[in-house]
């Protein structure tokens, strides 16, 4: 209550940081009038005049009104001009806004400018960038992918290159030497792995000649910091080697768990079919209850199930079933039913005595550890056995121990392949090789593998080569990477809700930029179905409607899987669209810029959030309406068909709608069968829908 009291008198602490700023962007703006009257020549060498003001003590932030309005006037000078940029060519049309000027003044402050989709984040670092360059330790723009690396290099560089300054780019397939070049320029631009992998490598190095980040870490503009700092922060690096001799048995045990698997399924099919059986009398049968309870520890995803839940009061009886258990303890005797239980919620397999004993029905001790220290004991409690013999017999214990865990683990990876990772939705399989599809962006995640022999279990099951062993040789999270910079800063148009996350660990303060013009986009509120038939059956009536109505349409899809189940029911309909996902990564550019045409539809996973503009066409913007006679808003609609786990990429899907105040509308269509809702959908959500029926 204090505190909004405090913030109508004072205002809040953002607004005080953006009304310091206030007299800096007024005395860029004077020096950029006054620039005018430069030649090209003048203009361009004021940054030779700037490093040699640096270079008698001046300082970057003394410097900042006069090289910010440099750039500025660069830009004005550059409209109309034609250059490529990642393939495509690009006409310049853009010079800074006041808005633009005030988030590259809190990036030059090391600090990350929380900017709506569309307000130009890109051009926005163009001045931070220049201005930090001049001291010549040189500057690093970091951004999520290859693709935006490149483009953004290409695109910003002729800015750069005008006003003398040099920009390099790093790539993945680049030998050390273009490295080397590309990090001796003023400006480097490059993805967080490249930059990290980088800095690994050069601490392996043993020869001063091979290293490339010479000049080390002095400025860096992290782009979508949120991903790279909060989701990402915690993944290792990692440079790994091949091992002498593999240890896994994935060969041997594939056809075990195979058939292992193919027993649970029946059982819990089984268990189901008794469980339907008893409810035809009797919905609150109990006894069903139990049945269905251990069907789900086995098969959380099961269709059958799943369809079964959608019956009123069923899931309810379930939920209440497995509440009494775990509060007395006995969930244990839920999962002695099974072959192995399944806990989704934290992605773990248990395997039951059951289990191992069907693994080998000859030899029950065949998956059962030893216990070392038991064992050792009665070794040397033994007289009968001379000392010499003793370390022996120990030494014959631990290998026996090491070849049964290293067994129970391979089963346990291979049972987590099965139960928890779908094909087309964490991973997919091009040209016989199993690749991550990384859940926040979407895209394939090249050279990277889940370790602990996950990977190799994913190989197995898809019966494609299993790739060697490694070790690890070298390895950094990108949160201790990023501390090594002398001054961070970053850009994203949804680091508000992580701010406290952001000082913490990187003390690294997030003002929120005021949009150019007011955003008048309509967030409308989601639509909740039973099933994700109704829901995806409801998704394609909307999609079609508003494609007969010309308006253009993003489909926002969680998984690979849900956008090609999308694009076939589109098929069906004869609705023409594009296909946006890991699998068609490489038409990337070419899809988004046609997304904003009359009545286009475009299905995309998470990797349309990241990097991607979507321009609309003057008919699709309504000539200044903001809605056509039935109501229907102009501009780009956003379906999204799931939540996803992080809030922000839900907020990224919608900031692709109603950028620099364009019109546009956003709504989510969510099912109970929606893995969050079937994860974390509580009992009163699911009492709610069966009182609606």
């Amino acid at each position: 209550m204090l505190s909004n009291v405090l913030k109508k008198v004072f205002g809040s602490k953002n607004d005080r940081e953006i009304k310091k700023i206030q007299p800096v962007l007024e005395e860029i703006n004077q020096n950029f009038e006054q620039f005018e009257k430069l030649s090209d020549e003048q203009l361009q060498a004021k940054t030779q005049e700037f490093k040699d003001r640096i270079e008698k003590g001046e300082t970057l932030d003394e410097l900042l009104p006069e090289a910010f309005a440099v750039v500025k006037q660069a830009c004005k000078r550059m409209v109309g001009k034609k250059w490529m940029a990642a393939g495509n060519e690009i006409v310049w049309d853009m010079v800074p806004f006041d808005v633009q000027l005030i988030g590259g003044i809190v990036q030059h402050q090391g600090k990350i400018s929380e900017m709506a989709t569309g307000e130009g984040k890109t051009l926005v670092a163009t001045m931070p960038l220049y201005l930090n360059a001049l001291e010549g330790k040189g500057a690093h723009l970091v951004t999520v992918n290859d693709y935006l690396a490149q483009r953004d290099a290409e695109w910003m560089g002729e800015i750069f290159k005008f006003l003398g300054l040099t920009v390099g780019v790093i790539l993945n397939q680049m030998t050390p030497a273009q490295r080397r070049e590309a990090y001796n320029c003023d400006i480097t631009y490059g993805t967080n792995n490249e930059f990290g992998f980088d800095y690994l490598r050069d601490n392996m190095s043993g020869a001063p000649e091979d290293i490339v980040q010479v000049r080390g870490h002095h400025y860096a503009i992290v782009d979508e910091v949120d991903s790279v700092l909060i989701d990402e922060a915690r993944t290792p690096l990692i440079i790994s080697g091949p091992v002498e001799h593999a240890t896994h048995n994935y060969d041997e045990v594939k056809p075990l768990v195979d058939d292992l698997v193919r027993k649970q399924t029946r059982y819990v099919n089984a268990l189901i079919a008794e469980a339907e059986k008893l409810m035809e009398n009797d919905e609150n049968n109990s006894e069903a209850g139990l049945k269905l309870l251990i069907a789900q520890r086995g098969a959380p995803k099961n269709k059958r199930l799943e369809k079964l839940y959608q019956r009123q009061g069923i899931k309810k009886l379930v939920f209440d079933i497995e509440s009494e258990f775990i509060r007395d303890k006995r969930i244990h005797e839920v999962d002695e039913e099974l072959y192995y239980s399944i806990e989704e919620k934290h992605h773990s397999i248990n395997l039951t005595e059951k289990g191992r004993h069907d693994l080998s029905p000859n030899n029950p001790d065949e998956f059962v550890l030893p216990d070392l220290a038991e064992e050792f004991s009665k070794i040397e409690g033994d007289d009968s056995i001379k000392p010499e013999d003793k370390q022996i017999q120990k030494n014959e214990i631990q290998i026996e121990y090491a070849r049964k865990n290293e067994k129970l683990h391979n089963i346990s990876q291979l049972l987590k392949a099965y139960s928890l990772f779908e094909k087309d939705h964490e991973y997919v399989v091009q040209e016989g090789k199993v690749l991550i599809v990384d859940e926040f962006t979407g895209r394939i995640m090249y050279g990277r593998r889940y370790s602990d022999g996950l990977h190799q279990a994913l190989e197995a099951k898809e019966n494609v080569k299993i790739e060697g062993e490694t070790q690890t040789l070298a390895t950094i999270t990108l949160q201790n990477y990023f501390r090594l910079y002398d001054k961070l800063a970053g850009m994203t148009g949804t680091a508000e809700t992580e701010a406290n996350e952001f000082w913490d660990i990187y003390k690294l303060d997030v003002v929120v930029i005021p949009t150019n013009k007011p955003i008048s986009r309509q967030d409308n509120e989601d639509y909740i179905y039973r099933t994700k038939r109704e829901k995806l059956n409801s998704v394609i009536e909307e999609i079609s409607r508003l494609h007969h109505l010309g308006r253009p349409v993003l489909v926002g899809t969680v998984s690979v899987d849900v956008s090609e189940t999308l694009s076939r029911m589109l098929k069906r309909q004869k609705i023409p669209h594009s296909v946006l996902n890991a699998k068609y990564h490489k038409q990337e550019a070419e899809i988004i810029s046609k997304a904003g045409q009359p009545g286009a539809v475009t299905i995309a996973t998470n990797m349309a959030g990241r990097g991607t503009d979507i321009k609309l066409s003057p008919q699709v913007r309504g000539n200044g309406k903001f809605a056509g006679e039935d109501g229907t808003p102009y501009g780009l609609h956003i379906i999204g068909t799931e939540r996803h786990e992080s809030r922000r990429i839900d907020r990224q899907l919608r900031g692709r709608s109603g950028r620099q105040g364009d019109p546009g509308a956003t709504r989510f269509y969510l099912s109970l069968e929606d893995e969050l809702m079937r994860l974390f959908g509580s009992d009163r959500l699911i009492k709610v829908m069966d009182r609606l029926g």
